[in-house]
């Protein structure tokens, strides 16, 4: 595995030919993707063994509700070999650690079916999950993600989470916080209090607010955030995380009506910098087509204010 710059840009590639291999129970049907119904999943309860050994757990009258564990398939690993730096020619290793969260042992739920305990206390995993990782040496960020659905590439019907621990901090979280030094004061601050009056406000609890940001890339995007000034989910409390775990459900809820795959991520402050922690949630509808990939720009045919309109409906 390993890590190729771009000739001249400052974006990377991650290439895992490995990753090839893996499993996907999603199969071709006049042209529409459909769970394989042969398969026998790695993460149901009672197929422990089919996966890596396990790194941690969460119990429930004597079994497990959550655990998690190495990627099989792993994007990153923990080997290192010297830096190629030539013209034109940079390379590193795909330093890492590459981990799965099985969300639930049921393999016929999906996590908008969980209750709000159970998401909090997966959200109480990805804060000892970022926690841990951080510390592991060559680590400068831990990027939390969950794909679902075939559109939004996921490979495994059931229900996880991913965890990729790398050795740089990731372009898109390197925009903004250079986009940050711009203003004075955190701008995501200013933002949440325009927001908190605009059509564009979806929903909102004591603790967290959920909107569809004003230049939307895809149809439905939603942006979560914390009202107050916190860098990392590792800063919640329990009181914030169950808002946030309250706030998630409601907006999954909605996108199980659209029957859209989406993906998640968290970014948050990587150490000694000012991030304003946020989860962004983008359903996966619409298909980039030419001028997205040759522009770097978006067509959205979804309005945000709209979106928003049907979040709070």
């Amino acid at each position: 595995m390993e890590a190729r710059k771009d000739y001249i840009l400052d974006r990377w590639v991650y290439f895992a030919p490995e990753r090839a291999k893996r499993r996907k129970e999603f199969e071709t049907h006049h042209k529409v993707k459909l769970p394989r119904k042969d398969s026998k999943c790695f993460f149901c309860q009672g197929n422990e063994s089919l996966t890596p050994p396990e790194i941690g757990r969460l119990e429930e009258n004597g079994k497990w509700k959550i655990r998690w564990f190495p990627n099989k398939f792993p994007a990153v690993e923990n080997k290192i070999f010297p830096k190629v730096s030539k013209p034109f020619i940079t390379k590193e290793p795909a330093y890492g650690f590459h981990e799965v969260i099985a969300e639930c042992p049921e393999h016929d739920k999906q996590l908008w079916d969980l209750d709000e305990k159970h998401i909090k206390q997966l959200l109480e995993v990805y804060k000892e999950r970022i926690a841990e990782l951080s510390r592991q040496k060559g680590i400068k960020y831990v990027s939390v993600f969950k794909n679902y659905g075939p559109k939004a590439g996921t490979s495994l019907v059931h229900s996880h989470t991913q965890v990729a621990a790398i050795s740089k901090i990731p372009t898109l979280v390197d925009e903004e916080l250079n986009a940050i030094k711009k203003h004075k004061g955190c701008p995501y601050c200013k933002i949440i209090k325009l927001e908190k009056t605009s059509k564009r406000k979806c929903l909102e609890n004591s603790t967290f607010i959920a909107i569809c940001p004003y230049a939307s890339r895809f149809n439905y995007e939603v942006w979560l955030f914390p009202k107050k000034h916190i860098k990392n989910i590792t800063e919640l409390d329990d009181k914030q995380l169950l808002d946030l775990a309250k706030i998630l459900k409601k907006i999954l809820i909605k996108l199980k009506q659209l029957d859209a795959s989406y993906n998640y991520f968290l970014h948050y402050a990587p150490k000694s910098s000012n991030l304003h922690f946020h989860i962004e949630i983008t359903p996966r509808i619409a298909v980039w087509a030419g001028f997205e990939f040759s522009t770097n720009f978006t067509i959205n045919s979804v309005m945000p204010e709209e979106a928003a309109k049907f979040y709070r409906a």
